[in-house]
């Protein structure tokens, strides 16, 4: 009988990471380590950290009754690109997630997650499709989080925050606490950068560093 076939996209150290995670999850359910596989554009190596690396072309050839995939790709923007080139190749999304995760009460988490060792996820929360929560970073109650959101490890979303789609949270980065009517808000592909704190709105696009966040310059 022909199974399902699961796979970590990119085996570069993201993908390294969630790799552990997957085969873990997979163990739980009964899923032996021969159904899951690396897919990588351009493979380095046939095996990587005791796992097959295949082509996307040769992943879609192998013998399977499902195909399933997390997206470990750091790249916001490579990650949606492949999650639609996936989604026209019949290739589902799957949810990988540490058995150490806390999610409490009413939350809704979209397709296509990474969630590290150690995220806890709070109450009353609605996150996108691909989001990236690395090591021991939280999201608190209230909060909406956009499409193919990344966060570093350690990031600390406080209660009453909006991120929206592609923002990248830096390691460490702390977002203040909003309001109930007004939440914070990060805007649209936003970056904070490592260790900032944020403690009013980013506009969409910007880059913030620094404690208190403030936006970038490159000149001195």
């Amino acid at each position: 009988m022909t199974q399902p076939l699961f796979a970590v996209y990119g085996a570069s150290g993201c993908g390294r990471g969630v790799m552990p995670l997957a085969r873990a999850q997979l163990a739980r359910q009964g899923i032996a380590d021969a159904r899951l596989v690396f897919i990588d554009d351009a493979p380095v190596a046939a095996v990587v950290n005791g796992q097959r690396v295949l082509g996307y072309t040769e992943f879609l050839q192998e013998e399977a009754s499902e195909r399933y995939a997390v997206l470990a790709i750091a790249n916001s923007k490579m990650r949606e690109q492949l999650a639609v080139r996936c989604m026209a190749d019949g290739v589902r999304p799957w949810t990988v997630s540490a058995d150490n995760v806390v999610c409490m009460d009413d939350v809704t988490l979209g397709e296509g997650a990474a969630l590290s060792p150690f995220v806890t996820i709070t109450s009353n929360i609605r996150i996108g499709r691909h989001f990236h929560a690395n090591l021991y970073s939280y999201v608190e109650h209230d909060c909406v989080i956009g499409d193919f959101v990344t966060f570093a490890p350690g990031v600390k979303c406080n209660g009453n925050v909006v991120i929206e789609d592609h923002a990248y949270i830096g390691s460490g980065a702390v977002i203040k606490q909003g309001q109930p009517g007004k939440p914070l808000v990060i805007g649209r592909g936003a970056v904070v950068g490592m260790g900032a704190v944020v403690t009013r709105d980013v506009p969409a696009g910007a880059t913030v560093v620094g404690n208190p966040a403030r936006l970038f310059s490159s000149k001195g």
